[in-house]
C-alpha cells in the first residue's frame, strides 16, 4: 500500500455584490446549488448526505462535515472513484466555502479544496482539472447572484467530442464580453469569454445562464454546454432547447470529422 502524503490544494476567492443570506442559500441549499453548478441532493446538517449529479457519467456523494449558516459549510467526496481509480490510496476530497462580509453590500466567498495523494499522475491531472473547473463554476455563482439571486433552475446539458471550444463560440457568435448574441433559440449577452470557457447571460426565451467549457477526456477534447433556465417557463423551454443545443454540438463534431478528407 502506498502512503497518500502528497498534498493537494487550491483556494479561490470571489467577490459578489449579494447578502450573506443570498449566498448561503446558493452554495448551501440543494435548489440553491443546482441553479449555478450542476443538480444537486442535500441534507442540509452536519452528517448530512450530499450528491452531485454529474451529467451522463454519474455521480459524485459525499457527507456534510460542517453546516454553519451563513458562515460556513464543507462536505467530503470518494474523488478516486469518481475518477475511476475506486479504492485508490487517497484521502477523501475535502472542499470547504467561507462566506464573509464586506461594506457595500458585498460578500467574499472562498472555496478550499484539498487532499491527499501518491502522486500518481491521474491524481495530478484531476487536480489540474478540478481547478481550471472550480474557476468556472465560481464565475457562474457570480453571474448567478448579481442577477438571478434566489431563482430557481431547470438544468440541462450537451455534451459532445470538438477538438476546440472556438467552433461554439463561433457557431453562436460569441465575440467579448458585453456583446449580445442572437443564436441557437436564445438571446442574451456575453459575461466571460477565456480560452477555455464562456458564459451567456439569457433574456429570451427566459431568464438564465448558459456556460460552456471545453476539458479533456480519455479518447479527446470534449465540450459540455450547460443552460440554467429560470422562472415557471424553465422547464418548457428546456425541453425546447435541449435538443436544438444538442444537434448544434452533434453538427459541430460532424463537421470536425469530415474536415481532414475534404
Amino acid at each position: 500500500m502506498t502512503t497518500p502524503d502528497t498534498p493537494y490544494r487550491f483556494e479561490l476567492e470571489l467577490t459578489v455584490s449579494a447578502t450573506p443570506e443570498q449566498v448561503w442559500d446558493a452554495i448551501a441549499s440543494a435548489d440553491g446549488i443546482s441553479a449555478w453548478m450542476v443538480p444537486t441532493e442535500l441534507d442540509p446538517r452536519q452528517g448530512g448526505a450530499v450528491k452531485f449529479h454529474m451529467g451522463p457519467d454519474g455521480a459524485s456523494e459525499g457527507r456534510v462535515t460542517a453546516f454553519e449558516p451563513t458562515n460556513r459549510i464543507a462536505y467530503e467526496e470518494d474523488w478516486a472513484t469518481l475518477v475511476g481509480h475506486p479504492g485508490a490510496d487517497v484521502t477523501p476530497l475535502a472542499t470547504e466555502f467561507l462566506v464573509e462580509a464586506r461594506s457595500g453590500g458585498t460578500c467574499v466567498v472562498r472555496v478550499v479544496s484539498s487532499a491527499f495523494g501518491t502522486g500518481a499522475d491521474w491524481e495530478n491531472e484531476f487536480w489540474g482539472e478540478m481547478e481550471m473547473g472550480w474557476g468556472t463554476l465560481l464565475d457562474n455563482l457570480r453571474i448567478y447572484l448579481t442577477h438571478f439571486a434566489g431563482e430557481r433552475a431547470t438544468a440541462t446539458t450537451s455534451v459532445t467530442p470538438v477538438d476546440a471550444i472556438d467552433r461554439v463560440r463561433a457557431a453562436l457568435g460569441v465575440g467579448t464580453v458585453g456583446d449580445h448574441v442572437d443564436a441557437a433559440g436564445v438571446i442574451g449577452v456575453v459575461e466571460r469569454t477565456i480560452p477555455q470557457h464562456f458564459a451567456l447571460r439569457i433574456e429570451r426565451p427566459v431568464p438564465g445562464l448558459v456556460s460552456c467549457f471545453a476539458f479533456e477526456y480519455a479518447a479527446g477534447t470534449v465540450v459540455n454546454l450547460s443552460a440554467f433556465l429560470y422562472g415557471p417557463d424553465g422547464a418548457a423551454a428546456a425541453e425546447r432547447l435541449r435538443p436544438e443545443w444538442q444537434s448544434l454540438l452533434d453538427d459541430l463534431a460532424r463537421d470536425q470529422a469530415v474536415a481532414p478528407s475534404s
